[in-house]
């Protein structure tokens, strides 16, 4: 019996790198995929050689900020490196103001934390990297009818409520986050805040915004101790949703 159980066991792991390994191979089957890893895998692995990053990427992380309209990448190699830095991009459109999604229609940028649950290489904003909004936060604290889905990092540089960056940076992004996937980084965690914390304009402009809003003050104060972790120690810290849906760093 025991062996029969370790039989199993193997083959449902062979699978899982089968899938895994396949992943890539998928994505090329779409012509304008293809053409992206033709002309961008070579300066990319290039520019990983320079930082002294393994290619291809193992793990990726994708920090995003609102008020100072920045997309960041970071990679590391291992659970156990701390990350560093590879990318900023500029997000190049903005609609809604400071404060999470919580309902369909408001173009608002949501805020907290995400992962990437989609790559649409048919996407109308030529390739886009899908984020799991609505998560556990958001279903507590969202309209329970119709909290608003459909929230993608994407190109084109135009937006109702997701994160565009330019097109030949999504090219860029969705090569990276393919291969982190193929790795077996199932999960690529996508992290939404308002402000850069440590920038004193930034800071200002988002205590003027929220001075009369006591609710929102909470859950910024909540959602900058993920970014205060990850600043000291360039890892992630692990996250909870309480029954009030707020963010607590475990």
């Amino acid at each position: 019996m025991k062996c029969i159980y370790s039989v199993i066991i193997f083959f449902i792991l062979l699978n899982n790198i089968a899938a895994q390994s396949s992943f890539v191979e998928n994505q090329l089957s779409n012509p304008k995929v293809a053409l992206v890893f033709k002309a961008k895998e070579d300066t990319l692995k290039k520019q990983f050689d320079k930082e002294g990053l393994v290619w291809p990427p193992k793990q990726l992380y994708i920090r995003s900020f609102k008020y100072d309209s920045q997309l960041e990448v970071w990679v590391r190699n291992s659970n156990n490196d701390a990350y560093k830095l590879f990318k900023t991009y500029k997000v190049c459109a903005l609609s809604g103001a400071l404060g999470p999604k919580r309902m369909e229609g408001d173009y608002q940028v949501p805020e907290g934390f995400y992962y990437i649950n989609a790559f649409n290489p048919r996407s109308n904003y030529h390739l886009s990297l899908g984020i799991n909004y609505p998560n556990a936060s958001d279903a507590i604290l969202s309209d329970s009818l119709k909290p608003g889905n459909d929230i993608y990092i994407h190109g084109s540089c135009v937006t109702v409520g997701c994160i565009p960056i330019q097109d030949n940076q999504i090219e860029e992004l969705y090569l990276l986050a393919s291969l982190a996937k193929n790795n077996g980084e199932d999960f690529i965690p996508v992290h939404i805040f308002p402000i850069r914390y440590n920038n004193p304009k930034s800071n200002e402009y988002l205590l003027k915004s929220t001075k009369d809003d006591k609710e929102y003050q909470q859950f910024s104060v909540r959602i900058k101790e993920v970014y205060d972790y990850f600043e000291q120690h360039k890892k992630l810290p692990f996250i909870s949703v309480n029954k009030k849906g707020e963010y607590i760093l475990l």
